[in-house]
Order: structure tokens, then C-alpha cells, then sequence
């Protein structure tokens, strides 16, 4: 009965990220987007997109000057990237999504790194 009900709990990890949200969201302080590499779009829509919002992107860093910062991350899918931004407080969390204020930084994805 037991590994039936591990095998059922991982399954419904494997689908919905369920315990791996939690994690990050409590423990960690970290918000991620969980899509696959093919649902990414290419490093160059990311940084066009980065590019155009440069002035939003300066107010973001401008939170907590040196412990709050923004990166394209093309290191998990050839070809294809996302944003990091990364903050040292909850706080500074708190602030970086009052400004973006959606689930994606002008249709990119997007996640949050408390480091």
C-alpha cells in the first residue's frame, strides 16, 4: 500500500510540480516557471524584449543596488533562454514582482532567485 501511495504522489509531482513549488515558494524564496525547453522562446526574443524594456529593467536593479540584479538564462536549453531575476531579501522579492506584475516580463518567462 505504501509504495503504491509513493508511486501515486510522484506522479502527481511529475505532472503538476506540486512539492517542488511548495519547496521553492517556502523554503527557498524562489518563484519558477516549470516550462519545458520547446515551450522557451529564442535568447534573441528574450533579449530584444529586454532591450525594449531596458528602463524597466534599470528599476528593478535599482531596488537594492548590488543585491538585486537581472540575466538571461541560455544555459538550460540550446538556442533558447529566460529571465532570472535574483534579489537577496523577500522584500526586494516583494518589489521586483509589484513592478513586473505578471506571470511573464512582456511575454517572457520569467524566475525569481533569492541567492
Amino acid at each position: 500500500m505504501a509504495v503504491i501511495l509513493c508511486v501515486g504522489i510522484w506522479i502527481l509531482d511529475a505532472q503538476t510540480k506540486f512539492f517542488r513549488k511548495i519547496y521553492d515558494e517556502l523554503i527557498l524564496d524562489n518563484r519558477n516557471h516549470y516550462l519545458p525547453c520547446d515551450q522557451l522562446p529564442s535568447e534573441s526574443e528574450v533579449r530584444r524584449v529586454m532591450e525594449a524594456h531596458h528602463d524597466v529593467i534599470e528599476n528593478i536593479e535599482q531596488i537594492n543596488p548590488g543585491f538585486v540584479g537581472v540575466e538571461v538564462d541560455k544555459s538550460t536549453c540550446a538556442g533558447r533562454a529566460d529571465i532570472i531575476f535574483w534579489y537577496g531579501t523577500h522584500q526586494d522579492r516583494l518589489k521586483i514582482e509589484s513592478i513586473i506584475s505578471d506571470d511573464t516580463f512582456y511575454g517572457i518567462p520569467y524566475r525569481l532567485r533569492n541567492q
